[in-house]
Formats: C-alpha cells, structure tokens, sequence
C-alpha cells in the first residue's frame, strides 16, 4: 500500500508541475482517436439555445494547482471551445482533486445536481496507480455515466494520460480496458489520451517525461494544450452529429 501511495504521489507531482502560459498546440491527432466521437444530443440542444455548461471531473490533471488552473486541459478545452462557438456561452467547472478515485466521484455525480448539459470524466489513473480494484472502478464508472444521462446530460470519458514511470510500476492495461468497456457498453465517447500522449511523446511530439528539467513546465502546458483542442473537437464533432 505504501509502494502504490509513492507511485500515486510520484505520478501525480509530474501532473501539475507549475505552468507557463499555454503555447498553441501543434499536436497530432490521429483519425482514429477523433473517430471515437458520438452524438452529444444535450450539448448540443444547449449550444442550439445559447450557451453549454461543461462539468469537467477528474483528479490532478484535472484540477491544476492554484491559479495554474488556468492552463489545465479544461481550461484550455473551454478556449478552444469559445473560439469554435463565438457569440455563444461556453462554461466549464472542475470538480475533483488529486488521488481522488472513480468511487469518490460518484459522490460529484449526484442526480439532478450536475448544473450541466456536458460531463467530461478523466477517470483511471488513481486506480491504476494504486493498485486498486479493476472491478470496483469498472462498475463505479458505469454507475456514474448513468446517473449522468439521468440528469440529463451527455459523457465524454478520458482514459490516463500516458507514463513510462506509471507503465514501469503498475499493470495499466486492464485498467485501460475496463474504461474502453464501460464507454462501449453505454455508448459514450472515451478519448485514448494514452494512446494520444504516447503518440505524441514518441513521434517527436511533447514528452513530460523526457524533457529538460527547465522545459518541463512548458512542456506539460503544450500537453494540456493540445488535450483541451483535442477534447474541444470531439465535443464539437459530437455535437455536429447530433443536430
């Protein structure tokens, strides 16, 4: 437990390193990640009227740290989003927090509490991380997007972010699994950002992990950057699909 504590600490300190303002993205993305987009009927009748509220969910990477916020993905997401969408409301919240599990979420998706025609749940890393149970997390997840679609918004899930560090000291892949199920299984997007961030850190993109220690910081706001342009055009695609 205390090897999992120091993994989970580890892996989380590389996720809010102190940020520099945003650079624009030049990431990537290939078709079959943007592929993953499905209708998202709420956000869009939401747009269609004026404005989207986004509830954004997840642990570390999620929330920043401080006025950092501002450069973390849903941050960046929302930009990207108000540009695409000018003239129209685009607001995004964060629930969560660091070490913060799909379990404890659960707690954050109360029905008819959610203030949001739009949930965006990064989930998985914490259990990865941990060593927590793979089943507990399944069912949590599955439990979650349906008290979401119950409330009458859409889900568009995030797998972890990728890590040799984590790959080196946990068993991710039934983790990664599981989450490709459970959006299977209730329909709803899942962007790989595993499979996006490993793309980009071995294709001569940004790499956290392998950057000078001076860049790092630049380096994880080019990340979040392109993460919040990538989930901007699979919500918007969803949308798009849904009219």
């Amino acid at each position: 437990m205390a090897r999992s504590r120091l993994l989970a600490a580890a892996l989380a300190a590389c996720l809010v390193l102190p940020v520099a303002a945003a650079a624009a993205p030049a990431c990537e993305v290939p078709p079959e990640i943007l592929a993953e987009a499905r209708p998202l009927p709420n956000a869009a009748r939401a747009l269609a009227a004026g404005g989207l509220s986004i509830l954004a969910i997840g642990s570390a990477s999620a929330v920043g740290n401080g006025s950092e916020a501002e450069a973390a993905w849903p941050a960046r997401m929302q930009a990207a989003l108000q540009e695409r969408y000018p003239g129209r409301r685009i607001e995004v919240s964060v629930r969560g927090g660091r070490g913060v599990t799909a379990t404890e979420h659960l707690a954050l998706l109360r029905d008819g509490a959610l203030g949001a025609q739009l949930v965006i749940w990064q989930v998985g890393t914490v259990e990865a991380a941990r060593g927590l149970d793979v089943e507990d997390m399944s069912e949590a997840v599955v439990q979650g997007i349906e008290r979401i679609h119950r409330a009458g918004a859409d889900v568009v899930l995030m797998d972890q972010q990728f890590s040799r560090f984590l790959r080196a000291n946990a068993n991710i892949d039934p983790y990664r699994e599981k989450l490709r199920m459970a959006a299977s299984a209730t329909g709803v997007p899942l962007l790989r950002r595993y499979d996006l961030m490993q793309g980009w850190a071995e294709g001569g993109g940004p790499d956290v992990e392998r950057a000078p220690r001076a860049d790092r910081a630049a380096t994880m706001a080019r990340v979040n950057d392109c993460l919040g342009v990538t989930l901007a055009r699979i919500v918007a695609r969803g949308i798009t699909a849904a009219r």
